[in-house]
């Protein structure tokens, strides 16, 4: 067995894991029922999308956000527990603004702890990847809403916001891994296969491959329209 791998938090992140897909999917497909196999898929994936922005890496309010810029993180912690807000069960940015993961406790906590074993930057305040993660929730979790009420009630913006939500997707992906590989990987753990393999490569090449398979789907759709569009105009020519 690979040095720092603890079976008992690797179980219960990859559970916490699998709970919030199944929810996702379960949601996607009731959302999706009376429509097509591609569409049932995209509601799963935005369902599940959306409750990992919201529920992992949300950031909780502004208040907290202006006390971590103006004050010490110590202060910051004293402060919210002492007002009697535990940090406990808060998301990923919450806790970063307030303090870190590597000082935080709680399930949600222990994700992210178990996730900074293959990249440092998670356990501490990284500005790049707090500002990226505060980013994804208010504009990528916002959107993925928006796309499922979209799909559901067959809005004709559907296409546009699926574009869009794939291209931030994307975008939140390069941003995230491109400045550490620019140095050589410091903060990334490629010598462990689960930490590398599982945690980096798998976990997050689903962000890239399931928004490539969005953005064709919105290609094919659009080009079937112009078709579509084109055709009917040549009809009354």
């Amino acid at each position: 067995m690979d040095a720092g791998w603890e079976p008992g938090a690797v179980g219960a992140s990859l559970l916490l894991c699998a709970a919030l897909l199944g929810a996702g999917c379960a949601l996607g497909l009731r959302l999706g029922r009376g429509r097509g196999a591609a569409d049932r898929g995209a509601l799963a994936w935005l369902c599940y999308d959306a409750l990992v922005h919201f529920a992992l890496t949300q950031m909780d309010n502004k208040r907290e956000f202006t006390q971590r810029v103006t004050e010490s993180q110590e202060d910051t912690r004293a402060g919210i527990l002492m007002a009697g807000h535990s940090p406990e069960g808060r998301p990923f940015v919450y806790l970063s603004l307030v303090g870190n993961i590597a000082d935080s406790d709680g399930l949600i906590a222990s994700l992210w702890k178990e996730y900074g074993k293959a990249d440092a930057r998670w356990l501490y305040f990284d500005p790049t990847i707090v500002s990226l993660e505060m980013l994804t929730v208010v504009v990528d979790g916002s959107l993925a809403l928006v796309l499922i009420y979209a799909i559901v009630k067959e809005k004709y913006y559907r296409h546009f916001i699926q574009i869009t939500l794939c291209v931030c997707e994307l975008y939140g992906g390069w941003m995230t891994f491109a400045p550490d590989w620019l140095m050589g990987s410091p903060n990334l753990n490629t010598n462990n296969w689960l930490y590398f393999w599982v945690y980096l490569v798998f976990f997050n090449s689903v962000w890239v491959l399931i928004p490539g398979l969005l953005l064709w789907q919105s290609l094919v759709e659009l080009k079937k329209m112009h078709f579509k569009g084109t055709s009917s105009r040549k009809k009354f020519q």
